[in-house]
């Protein structure tokens, strides 16, 4: 006889770039002043929470490398998207970053390739290690080619989102969940 299992069982994950699909992209977004939503974007989070997927965002953060700002000013940025976020039903389980760049003048965060930065699919990848996602039935939202060869890479459909309003963008492209 079959012994139950105790591993959760596998969900669906919206994987989301950060900047031009959570938020306005005004170039090394950082500080929570200069933070402005996307239309949307909030209720799409919130919806997903509630059809029982995974929210997890994956995002390129290469000026920490260039010595723009810290990490933990990432860190403080996204738990001010996280406090925000509750206050309109929703949150994100987690936040995945990658601050290399092939060019970083700070040596720590300089790699030719950083298996994390997009396209590559490091940041999807370690989510799928960390979290138990179903790949198939999951969904990578970006704004831009790379995010969506990020996504081909680890095996989940991409979809890219060229602004306005996030939640009507989904919703007239049938995918919001049911």
């Amino acid at each position: 006889m079959p012994q139950p299992s105790s591993d959760p069982p596998f969900r669906p994950a919206l994987f989301l770039d950060r900047d031009g699909v959570l938020n306005e992209d005004r170039g090394y977004v950082y500080r929570w002043e200069d933070f402005i939503w996307i239309p949307g974007a909030r209720e799409v989070v919130a919806a997903f929470n509630k059809a029982g997927w995974l929210v997890i965002v994956v995002t390129n953060q290469s000026g920490v490398g260039r010595g723009y700002y810290a990490e933990e000013d990432v860190h403080a940025l996204h738990a001010r998207m996280q406090e925000d976020l509750a206050q309109a039903g929703g949150r994100i389980d987690a936040f995945y970053h990658a601050p290399q760049h092939p060019e970083a003048p700070i040596e720590t965060y300089r790699h030719p390739d950083p298996p994390l930065r997009k396209p590559n699919p490091g940041m999807l990848l370690q989510a799928m290690a960390d979290w138990p996602i179903d790949r198939e039935a999951s969904l990578m939202i970006g704004d831009k080619p790379s995010d969506l060869e990020a996504a081909l890479r680890a095996g989940v459909r991409g979809v890219l989102f060229e602004g306005g309003d996030l939640y009507a963008f989904l919703r007239d492209e049938d995918l919001l969940p049911t």
